[in-house]
């Protein structure tokens, strides 16, 4: 599964800044006219909740252009600003209600590459499943918008519903997180301090603040209140400033030549790997092709090369002619091939496999993905799943999960394996990087998936986990965007998508870990406590009042 190589020098700070007067002061104004119909009498109540439905699926909507490949991640403050105005002081009832109509306004376009050959019914269950639990979120961020400093703890309580995405259920979903759209944006340096939560929190607090902000300018407040309003609008901005020097590309450990495969498919779709031998023999002839490149010395020669996820579909411990293919394209090239397949035991579950060959030894080690895509690599409940759509019967046989991270010594270098569909899982990743990856993998298939932007938001993800663990990362996918990314999110080469490619770049060998990598789940953990204590004080308020009553 990859992403959008768009500079962020053409929209820097000095740009959104002028936006947001203007933004916010729009979204402070539509969100007054709800209030001010809502407070005209019964016959206005109806209006005010049309408005402000319309504002929340707007929102949603916004929040999705700020994503990849489209380089405008400024919007996504200006998206949380205008859903706060719809959620602030609402019931707890109307907030959940709003909050699943911008999840619907949010994800419905985003996540339209789900429905890509198997129609509409995955997605639209996928997004409505999502939608609900955002719907979770804007509950509570109404709930907490009553409270003095809300901004601060609406903020959390939208971390503490992604943490719950991500891990729930069938071991969740974490596409569309905010972080995973900042890749070109003036927050990214979070990343590194506290991960994806942290930037993910950064961004709301900019956006509840820039709404509280534009609020008590309408009307005139005092010095002090005015101050804490712009404090949860600079904080966020003045703190990723404060931790650039965080993002670092030097070369801590020397540097490595390195080159990942783009052999391409015989076509798109879910039917891509209908001809699993052309895929292997595309991702064998384009490593061949590298090889006569190299000793014509048209490129340099990588110390190692990476091929995507599924290049070879085809069991090479199983199927002696693919053993002898992946072979003699290792042995031209001369130097350790990381080879993404399919391994099919006679018992039990199938298993998603990048295997260390080595030019002498053969294969020598292996590594099986960890976090399998639940109605992609196995199937829940498949009898029930089986009413809505025949399509589960294309997974015939599941997946099953490997355990252990897997770094690869690959010409002296730690190269740690995170396959596809695990980059959107912090622990996934930071397991890797602990586990002495001084470059990350992502090995990818996104042929399933035709050129939407799927591939585009993952290598957006990618971007991201760079800047987070401070590291190289290289991203070879089948059909594409395969590319090379630096540990300061920085994309040095990329390929178009399907077109056969090799990409061979010099990247640097890093060692030092983050604080979001030494850290691991504490910022979250603690953002989700600062959440659980927002809403026990709204608990105890009501309470309390009761009691006076």
């Amino acid at each position: 599964m990859s992403s959008s190589v768009t500079s962020a020098a053409g929209s820097g700070p000095s740009q959104p800044a002028g936006r947001a007067e203007a933004g916010t002061e729009t979204t402070a104004g539509a969100t007054a006219a709800a209030e001010a119909a809502a407070a005209a009498g019964p016959g206005k109540r109806k209006a005010a909740w049309l408005l402000r439905a319309a504002l929340a699926a707007v929102a949603g909507v916004l929040l999705y252009l700020s994503f990849p490949p489209r380089p405008t991640w400024w919007l996504a403050p200006f998206a949380v600003a205008l859903l706060a105005g719809c959620l602030r002081g609402r019931r707890a009832r109307a907030g959940f209600g709003l909050g699943f109509l911008f999840g619907l306004g949010y994800l419905l376009p985003l996540l339209v590459w789900t429905s890509e050959g198997v129609g509409p019914v995955p997605w639209l269950a996928l997004v409505t499943l999502e939608a609900l639990l955002i719907g979770l979120a804007g509950l509570g961020i109404a709930l907490v918008s009553k409270l003095p400093g809300w901004p601060l703890w609406a903020a959390a309580v939208w971390v503490a519903d992604e943490a719950l995405r991500a891990r729930a259920p069938f071991g969740g979903f974490s596409w569309g997180r905010l972080a995973f759209g900042q890749a070109d944006g003036v927050f990214t340096p979070l990343a590194a301090v506290g991960g994806t939560p942290l930037l993910s929190f950064g961004v709301a607090l900019c956006g509840f603040g820039l709404y509280e902000a534009a609020r008590i300018a309408r009307r005139h407040p005092g010095r002090t209140t005015a101050a804490l309003a712009a404090v949860a609008v600079v904080a966020p901005v003045g703190a990723a400033l404060a931790a650039r020097p965080l993002v670092s590309d030097a070369a801590e450990d020397g540097t490595a030549v390195a080159a990942v495969i783009q052999g391409n498919v015989p076509r798109a779709g879910f039917d891509f790997n209908a001809q699993r031998r052309q895929v292997l023999d595309n991702h064998a002839n384009r490593t061949l092709q590298l090889a006569e490149d190299v000793k014509a010395g048209r490129v340099a020669k990588p110390a190692f090369v990476v091929w995507p996820e599924n290049s070879s579909d085809i069991d090479p411990f199983t199927q002696p002619d693919a053993y002898a293919v992946i072979d003699r394209a290792v042995k031209a090239i001369g130097v350790p091939v990381a080879i993404g397949s399919v391994l099919a035991p006679e018992t039990g579950p199938l298993r998603n496999t990048m295997i260390l060959w080595d030019p002498v030894k053969g294969p020598t080690a292996t590594y099986d993905k960890r976090k399998i895509q639940p109605f992609g690599e196995r199937i829940p409940m498949r009898s029930f799943v089986r009413l809505f759509s025949s399509d589960v019967d294309r997974v015939r046989r599941d997946f099953g999960p490997g355990k252990e991270p897997g770094v690869f010594d690959m010409g002296g270098s730690g190269i740690g394996m995170v396959t596809c569909y695990e980059a959107a899982f912090d622990d996934a990743v930071r397991s890797t990087v602990r586990a002495g990856a001084q470059v990350i993998a992502v090995p990818s298939n996104n042929a399933t998936f035709g050129r939407t932007e799927m591939t585009y938001q993952q290598l957006a993800m990618d971007r991201i986990r760079a800047v987070e663990h401070s590291r190289s990362v290289l991203v070879p996918v089948t059909s594409g965007v395969s590319a090379v990314i630096r540990p300061d999110g920085s994309v040095v080469s990329q390929t178009k998508m399907f077109t056969a490619d090799a990409l061979v770049a010099e990247i640097p060998l890093r060692s030092t870990q983050t604080p979001a990598t030494r850290l691991g789940p504490l910022p979250e953990y603690a953002l989700v406590l600062v959440a659980a204590g927002g809403l026990a004080a709204v608990l105890f308020r009501r309470i309390r009042a009761r009691r006076a009553a």
